[in-house]
């Protein structure tokens, strides 16, 4: 059975830090490439970061870039490290698998598989 279960999240202050983790089962995790998405109330869902499994680089979106860092922590896990956390910051993150690559700007259909997703809140 093919899963991606993120975990971490949580409620936090402005300022503060989490971590979240996306753990895979069920399908060659080295051979795809991990986004993490963000759906808060009334939004889209929207792409912010990615890594590519094959060689480790790393993709960020304007909003997130220099306060989040996406990482490999071993053959079935992807973290996600999140800093100076703003209100702006609270939603259900979401991890995905794409086959094809690395895509933070539209294009989930890319994206092969989907974890539950995870609520992060920041409080003001």
């Amino acid at each position: 059975e093919v899963q991606l279960v993120e975990s971490g999240g949580g409620l936090v202050q402005a300022g503060g830090s989490l971590r979240l983790s996306c753990a895979a089962s069920g399908f060659p995790f080295d051979d795809y490439d991990i986004g993490w998405f963000r759906q808060a109330p009334g939004k889209e869902r929207e792409g912010f970061s990615c890594i590519s499994r094959s060689d480790g680089t790393t993709y960020y979106a304007d909003s997130v870039k220099g306060r989040f860092t996406i990482s490999s922590d071993n053959a079935n896990t992807v973290a996600l490290q999140m800093n100076s956390l703003k209100p702006e910051d609270t939603a259900v993150y979401y991890c995905a698998a794409s086959y094809t690559g690395c895509y933070i700007q539209g294009r989930l259909y890319e994206y092969d598989y989907w974890g539950q997703g995870t609520q992060v809140s920041v409080s003001s």
